[in-house]
């Protein structure tokens, strides 16, 4: 099990499209959208088909995004 928690800047005017962009990834769950400050939080979980970081890499170059920052990452080998 991995679990990245993850802050995404993305240009205010653009924060609804790219929330509907997040929701289509894989593993990615949407806590909190700032539409004013241009954030959302995400949390991001591995699934069978798909790495973290490859999700990662996917939530950065969505069209919108300025930067996404990994705050927190926790891994469990069960």
């Amino acid at each position: 099990m991995n679990i990245s928690g993850i802050v995404v800047r993305v240009f205010p005017d653009t924060s609804e499209a790219v929330r509907q962009r997040l929701e289509e990834l894989s593993g990615v769950e949407i806590h909190a959208v700032n539409k004013d400050e241009g954030a959302i939080v995400i949390t991001l979980e591995d699934t069978p088909d798909h790495a973290p970081s490859d999700v990662m890499m996917d939530v950065q170059k969505t069209p919108g995004v300025l930067a996404a920052s990994l705050i927190y990452n926790y891994c469990d080998e069960q």
